[in-house]
């Protein structure tokens, strides 16, 4: 199972969706960039962040990348969704691992006044789909950002903080998941690769042998197959909330100042039941 981090909202009923990947054939700026190396200094160092920074690139300078924005699009519009549920307009919305912009595509003008974009990679903020919402591009390390504490209203984080390495461990939350079905275990693999989403762990093996690969797809398609010959893959998305407080959000009523008690909710059904008959 893959996991992948999104930070934005309120945790919802855990659902299982199948997403057949897309146009795959039978897959059914500003500063503020770190070092190769930098982090905290009690952090774990498990990612090659100036790694992670080629693969986006890379990922980004291919002639078709929205080939491998399927799933990358549904959880951007997923964000989106949740973001309308919260029932105020964000005047500043940070979108923290931006890459081409799959969240705020999905927004209105409405609802956010101006939508900032950091990516770690620059040919991804170069890159960036059509949005009604302005924004401005930041070139930026999602480790390092470049801002004062208190700037946004709104805070979102689409399918990149699971390569962050100071990451709290408040992540582990219940989750979304999203199951693909791909041809086999290769395809998925140039999936993943196509996204930017390839392995940057420091203790990563730099290259595996021809024959482990196959006999690793074998045992992939021989235990997780479908019946059709297909392989899934399951994406585990983590969601979380965070806004900033609004004078215009609705406000808790004093303590005591009901008008109703608890009690007399139950005649409620009662008294809708006699108004119906009486009509």
């Amino acid at each position: 199972m893959l996991r992948l981090g999104v930070l934005c909202l309120w945790r919802r009923r855990s659902l299982v969706f199948a997403v057949p990947a897309k146009n795959l054939g039978l897959r059914k700026v500003a500063s503020g960039v770190s070092p190769p190396g930098s982090t905290s200094p009690r952090a774990l160092n498990i990612f090659d962040r100036d790694l992670k920074r080629k693969q986006k690139n890379w990922a980004a300078r291919q002639p078709e990348p929205m080939k491998f924005d399927y799933l990358k699009e549904e959880v951007g519009s997923r964000i989106a969704d949740r973001v309308y549920d919260i029932a105020r307009k964000f005047s500043l919305a940070l979108d923290v691992g931006c890459g081409r912009g799959y969240i705020a595509q999905h927004l209105n003008k409405e609802t956010v006044g101006k939508f900032f974009q950091v990516d770690i990679a620059e040919n991804a903020l170069k890159n960036t789909v059509e949005m009604e919402i302005p924004t401005v591009s930041v070139l930026a390390d999602e480790e390092f950002l470049p801002f004062r504490e208190n700037t946004f209203d709104l805070v979102v984080s689409s399918l990149s903080l699971h390569w962050v390495n100071d990451l709290p461990r408040a992540l582990e939350q219940d989750t979304d998941e999203i199951q693909v079905n791909y041809p086999g275990m290769f395809e998925l693999m140039e999936d993943l690769q196509g996204m930017g989403e390839s392995n940057c762990a420091w203790n990563r093996k730099a290259l595996l042998h021809r024959d482990t690969m196959l006999a690793a797809a074998a045992v992939y398609g021989e235990m997780y197959g479908n019946d059709n010959g297909s392989v899934p893959a399951t994406y585990q998305i983590y969601y979380m909330i965070g806004w900033k407080y609004h004078d215009s959000q609705a406000q808790p009523a004093e303590r005591g100042s009901a008008t109703v008690s608890f009690g007399e909710l139950g005649k409620i059904n009662n008294l809708m039941s006699q108004e119906k008959k009486s009509q």
